[in-house]
């Protein structure tokens, strides 16, 4: 009851005109922050040592930024769970749709998609070109996780593949022509991750990317997605070149790499990375945990 609940009051959001939801969803975050202590700490020392230039008052300040940048991201998901096409195209405008369709259309194609607050926005605009095939996490909650299931699909047939069923129906999907959307970036434990540096840190990232590049002949084509600054203003999905000379054949290397571009595009918007997961989470062999 109280998951229907919230979300009925989510899809009030998407009837608001865009500078007032996002004005609202800003609010949430800013609520989250308050009410949230443990996930205020993943966030604080998240910061702290990716960030290790900045101050107490800094960190503190760059805290209240990201919360409300997430906030603002949930807003506008609405949008993208509930509105029309029309309308999802007018939230997230893409440069490079056209590159983004060519590279799709000449052969397998991996979308390397980072966790930036509005990723399912960007997951969902795309859907409406392609049809795609996608790993997701089982929710706990199964209202929630059915609902998930039904906005990601709800334009087009996306194949959504569990984690537990492993990496076999991805290389099928890949070999039928379909574009991978890969979200990588994630803590998922010592199980079939290297330890790569991410802004200096160690950090578990599993090094699947070049290994589905390697057995699949993919294209590796990263996507990211920006908010604008101001509530009003739309957010941009961002097509990049694809990368050239990937995989190298050396994992770390090439796992290396896609930290680095990851790293790169949140020092451009800090406050857009998704620093509420506790990405250093697992760490290598006698040292302490951070959280």
């Amino acid at each position: 009851m109280l998951t229907r609940l919230a979300l009925g009051l989510l899809w009030l959001l998407h009837l608001l005109p865009r500078t007032l939801r996002g004005r609202v969803g800003e609010g949430i975050g800013l609520m989250l922050m308050a009410l949230g202590a443990e996930r205020r700490n993943v966030v604080r020392t998240n910061l702290g040592l990716c960030f290790p230039q900045l101050d107490k008052d800094g960190r503190s300040r760059l805290t209240r930024r990201h919360f409300m940048a997430t906030g603002r991201a949930l807003a506008d998901t609405t949008v993208a769970w509930w509105s029309s096409a029309d309308r999802i195209r007018r939230l997230a405008q893409v440069e490079g749709l056209e590159y983004f369709m060519r590279t799709v259309d000449a052969g397998p194609t991996i979308i390397l998609a980072p966790h930036f607050v509005g990723v399912d926005i960007l997951a969902i605009r795309l859907s409406l070109e392609r049809d795609a095939i996608s790993m997701y996490s089982h929710q706990k909650n199964a209202v929630f996780d059915r609902f998930l299931v039904s906005r990601r699909t709800r334009f087009r047939p996306i194949r959504l593949i569990s984690r537990q069923d492993g990496i076999k129906p991805v290389i099928r999907g890949l070999r039928e022509g379909l574009p991978f959307f890969f979200l990588p970036d994630m803590d998922f434990g010592a199980r079939d991750a290297i330890f790569v540096p991410f802004f200096g840190v160690a950090a578990a990232t599993v090094d699947a990317l070049p290994r589905l590049a390697a057995i699949t002949g993919a294209a590796v084509l990263p996507a990211t997605i920006r908010q604008g600054r101001r509530p009003a203003d739309a957010c941009v999905v961002r097509i990049h070149p694809v990368w050239q000379n990937y995989p190298t054949g050396d994992p770390i290397a090439d796992t290396r790499r896609m930290n680095a571009f990851i790293e790169e595009h949140s020092r451009d918007c800090p406050e857009q990375y998704y620093w509420l997961h506790k990405r250093f989470k697992t760490r290598p062999a006698g040292e302490e945990r951070f959280y």
